[in-house]
């Protein structure tokens, strides 16, 4: 296993490049569950008709967890974003349209979106009404068991020198209410001051879904309340201004 070529790092993993291989190294201590559950998630979606990486192993190098899949070669849409800005609305039609194509899929063994933000606004630091309030409307909402992708960015994107595309990094995959999946994305836009795409990107799936804003944004405080979890003290302030404005 060649680990001299490094395409991408995180806060918790290395990824590599071995040929026709991706080698996703996970740091010292990370949770072996969470790195099996990753693993299953995006073989189970592999079921699907989406085009994704195929996972080949699961292993150890050096005491550190390994998922090792298929290498997709291409650009990710941030990378063609970036380098063609005049395209950039073109592109971000192209993420939704993407994201519409894995919410029309089914997969029933995957994790229930609602069980999930439950549990992760019990985990939160908010106050005990704040939390209740939350899981109170998550209550509330729609179900639905459509696959949601669960990070779904620019960069989780690669298409190829054919034009085909190729969903990466399905470790958030659940199944559940589409709207909340395009909450989440539009989150991430935020987070990462591209407010402006986020807005485009907003206006573009309510338009070809037909769906109303106002629904998609009330899954806003669930979703941000969720990220809160991840411990990030430079996303929290804003985050908890999203989770404090109730909703009537």
């Amino acid at each position: 296993m060649d680990l001299s070529n490094i395409i991408a790092q995180r806060e918790n993993k290395t990824i590599y490049r071995d040929g026709d291989k991706c080698i996703k190294m996970f740091c010292h201590g990370y949770s072996k569950a969470d790195v099996l559950n990753e693993a299953l998630n995006a073989a189970r979606v592999e079921e699907t008709s989406l085009n994704v990486p195929k996972v080949l192993e699961v292993t150890m190098v050096d005491e550190c967890w390994v998922i090792v899949s298929e290498y997709i070669e291409g650009k990710t849409l941030k990378e063609l974003m970036i380098e063609n800005p005049a395209e950039k609305n073109n592109y971000i039609d192209r993420l939704v349209d993407i994201q519409m194509e894995i919410h029309e899929q089914e997969c029933p063994l995957l994790t229930n979106h609602r069980d999930k933000m439950f549990r992760k606004i019990s985990l939160s630091d908010f106050d005990p009404m704040t939390k209740y309030e939350l899981q109170t409307h998550l209550n509330g909402m729609p179900r639905h068991n459509k696959v949601c992708h669960g990070d779904l960015r620019p960069s989780n994107i690669v298409i190829t020198p054919d034009g085909k595309h190729y969903i990466l990094d399905w470790s958030h995959v659940t199944k559940g209410n589409a709207s909340a999946d395009v909450a989440r994305t539009y989150l991430v836009c935020l987070l990462t001051n591209a407010k402006d795409d986020g807005e485009y990107y907003m206006k573009s799936f309510c338009r070809k879904a037909d769906t109303p804003r106002a629904y998609v944004e009330k899954w806003l405080r669930i979703v941000a309340a969720s990220q809160s979890v991840k411990g990030n003290k430079e996303e929290y302030d804003f985050l908890s201004n999203i989770v404090n404005v109730v909703q009537f």
